[in-house]
């Protein structure tokens, strides 16, 4: 069972800006640099990254995506009470 989850992510204000963003990572951009050109979470300075976390810890929508979809997978947009996320899913344990 999984207890903990690890994800990056890139917080915009608009479901426009969000996709945007999914749009420039299937093109081939690098998921970190999009993080810390345009994310505005503190987090973007570390390329999106937000470490390792239990169950209980993030906002519900995001806490579902963090544990339901695979590791690797690129999900966006994603609303949360703070903005939208393109939100990757880097490890489980």
């Amino acid at each position: 069972m999984v207890t903990q989850a690890r994800a990056s992510h890139i917080l915009v204000k608009s479901e426009q800006e969000a996709s945007s963003m999914m749009k420039r990572i299937a093109d081939g951009e690098d998921f970190a640099a999009v993080a810390k050109r345009f994310s505005k979470c503190p987090s973007g300075k570390n390329g999106g990254d937000l470490g390792w976390f239990g169950k209980g810890m993030m906002v519900p929508e995001f806490e579902k995506i963090a544990f339901e979809e695979e590791v690797g997978k690129v999900v966006g947009p994603v609303k949360t009470q703070f903005g939208f996320h393109v939100i990757k899913v880097t490890g489980k344990k």
